[in-house]
C-alpha cells in the first residue's frame, strides 16, 4: 500500500476531528484513499473514482467550510444518487455514461456541510436485488471473504466501508438495501423514517418504500450524517440501557436461522440483558404475513412510473423501453418481464396494498409497541450470513432450499411499508462471518433509535 499511513480504523467523526485540529492533512488522507481504492480494486466496490482531483476537492471543501459538520470528508455514494462530478448509472448499460446536470438534494446538503462525494459505489443492477452480482458491471465481492456476496443492493458502499476504503457512505433502502449489505460486510447500516431525507434525484424503485440511507463504521457517524441530511441539530443523548424495553419478535423473525447467526445473536442478546436491557418476547408473525402481500404490488406499479419519470426529468434521451431492453442481469431482466404493462389485476393488488394492507401493518406495528411498552424491536438483520457469489436464485439453510431474495429481505422489509426507521449494528463474531443485529423503532423516532443503537454498540464491544 505504498508508504502512506493506515487510517482505515478511523471513523468519519475522527477523520473530521483530525482535519479540524490539523493533526491529519487532507493531502495525506486523499493519498490514503487513493491507495486503498487501488489495493482493493479486486472487490469491484468502486464504480467511479478520480484520483487526480481528490486532493484539491478535499482541500477546497475544508477551506470553504472549516467548521462544517463534514469539513473536508470524502464520502462514497451509491451509483443511483445523482452527482455531477461522476456518472450516475445505477449499474445498468443504458445509463453507464449518464451524468446528470444537477446533484441530488442529499448531495447538495453534504456539500454545504463541507463534505464531498469522493467516489461512486457499485450496486445491484437498478437496485433490484440483494446480491450485488451485477452482470453489467461485474459482481461486487465481500471484503470479509471475497468469494461471497456483499449483500445489496448497496453492496459497493458496504464493501468499500467494510474494506476500509472510505469511512462513510450513502446507500438507498427499499426492502433492506442499506441494512442487508451492512450486516454481511460488518458495518453499521441505517434506514431513516420514510420522508426524512429528500428522494429527489435518486433513481427510484418505489416511492412508497424508497429512502436514501447511510452506512458507516460507527453509530456516531450515522447520527452525524442523519443530522446533515435531516437538518436535525438535536444531539443523540446518552441512553441508559436499564430504561430500555426491546421486543424480540421470536415468531417469524427468528424462524429458519443459520446456526451461526443464531449463536451470534443469542450471545449479543445476552450481552444486552447483562447491560440492563429488558427483552420482551412479542409475536410479529402477522406483520410478516401482511408484508408478503404488500411489497410486490407496490414495486410492480411504482417502479415503472418512477423510472419513466426519472428518465424524463434527468435523461430524456433514454426511453423506459430502451433502459429495460438493455438490462444485463438475468434476475433483474426477469423481474421486469414479470412486471410487464399495468394489468387490471396488478392495479387492484396495488390499491389493496395502499388502502388496506399498509394501514393494517401500521396499526399492528404501533399496537405491538403500545401493548408491550416497547422502545424498539430487535432481531437478526438477515437469517443467514453472506453466501457464495452466484447463488442468486436459491440458498440452503439447514439442508432446505429457500429463495435467495425473500430470505435476505424477510426481516428488513416490513418497516419499509410502515415508514419506520431501522439500523443494523455489527455483532462480535470472533473470527466468523459478519452478522448484523437490527433494531427498529416507531416512525419519526430516528434520534431516539440512534441513541439506543449507540448504547447497544457500546454494550456489544
Amino acid at each position: 500500500m505504498g508508504m502512506t499511513q493506515d487510517y482505515s480504523s478511523l471513523d468519519a467523526t475522527a477523520v473530521i476531528a483530525g482535519f479540524q485540529s490539523e493533526t491529519l492533512s487532507t493531502e495525506a488522507y486523499a493519498e490514503f484513499i487513493t491507495d486503498q481504492v487501488q489495493a482493493h480494486s479486486a472487490l469491484n466496490a468502486i464504480s467511479f473514482f478520480d484520483a487526480s482531483t481528490l486532493k484539491s476537492r478535499m482541500s477546497s471543501a475544508l477551506s470553504n467550510h472549516p467548521k462544517g459538520a463534514l469539513a473536508g470528508l470524502p464520502i462514497v455514494a451509491k451509483d443511483n444518487i445523482n452527482t455531477t462530478c461522476f456518472p450516475t448509472s445505477a449499474g445498468t448499460p443504458a445509463l453507464l455514461d449518464h451524468v446528470p446536470e444537477s446533484d441530488a438534494p442529499v448531495v447538495k446538503m453534504i456539500d454545504s456541510a463541507g463534505g464531498l462525494i469522493g467516489a461512486k459505489a457499485g450496486m445491484h443492477e437498478l437496485a433490484f436485488g440483494i446480491t450485488s452480482n451485477n452482470a453489467a458491471t461485474g459482481a461486487i465481492h465481500n471484503p470479509a471473504a471475497p468469494d461471497l456476496i456483499p449483500g445489496g443492493s448497496s453492496g459497493g458502499t458496504a464493501a468499500a466501508i467494510g474494506a476500509g476504503i472510505f469511512p462513510m457512505g450513502l446507500g438507498s433502502d427499499t426492502g433492506g438495501s442499506c441494512r442487508i449489505p451492512a450486516a454481511l460486510c460488518g458495518t453499521v447500516g441505517y434506514r431513516p423514517s420514510s420522508g426524512r431525507y429528500s428522494q429527489n434525484g435518486v433513481i427510484p424503485i418505489s416511492r412508497t418504500k424508497d429512502t436514501v440511507g447511510s452506512l458507516a463504521r460507527s453509530v456516531r457517524d450515522i447520527a452525524l450524517m442523519d443530522s446533515v441530511l435531516a437538518a436535525e441539530s438535536s444531539p443523540i443523548s446518552g441512553v441508559d440501557l436499564g430504561n430500555i424495553r426491546l421486543g424480540v419478535p421470536t415468531k417469524g423473525y427468528y424462524d429458519t436461522l443459520d446456526p451461526e447467526v443464531e449463536a451470534v445473536i443469542e450471545s449479543a442478546l445476552n450481552a444486552l440483558v447483562k447491560a440492563g436491557v429488558t427483552l420482551v418476547e412479542v409475536d410479529a408473525s402477522e406483520l410478516l404475513e401482511l408484508n408478503k402481500v404488500t411489497s410486490s404490488p407496490l414495486v410492480a406499479v411504482e417502479s415503472k412510473e418512477g423510472l419513466a419519470q426519472y428518465l424524463k426529468e434527468y435523461a430524456p434521451h433514454i426511453s423506459f423501453d430502451q433502459l429495460v431492453s438493455q438490462i444485463k442481469s438475468p434476475d433483474v431482466a426477469r423481474v421486469f418481464a414479470a412486471i410487464g404493462p399495468d394489468s387490471a389485476q396488478q392495479l387492484s393488488a396495488y390499491q389493496e396494498a395502499i388502502n388496506t394492507h399498509i394501514p393494517a401493518m401500521k396499526q399492528k406495528y404501533h399496537q405491538l409497541f403500545n401493548d408491550n411498552d416497547l422502545t424498539g424491536m430487535i432481531f437478526p438483520t438477515t437469517p443467514i450470513t453472506a453466501r457464495p457469489i452466484g447463488q442468486d436464485e436459491q440458498v440452503s439453510i439447514n439442508g432446505q432450499n429457500y429463495g435467495t431474495f425473500p430470505t435476505y429481505v424477510r426481516n428488513t422489509d416490513p418497516i419499509t411499508n410502515i415508514g419506520a426507521p431501522g439500523i443494523s449494528i455489527p455483532c462480535p463474531v470472533g473470527g466468523g462471518l459478519p452478522v448484523g443485529l437490527e433494531c427498529d423503532a416507531l416512525p419519526g423516532q430516528d434520534r431516539v433509535l440512534l441513541g439506543i443503537a449507540q448504547a447497544i454498540e457500546q454494550a456489544l464491544r
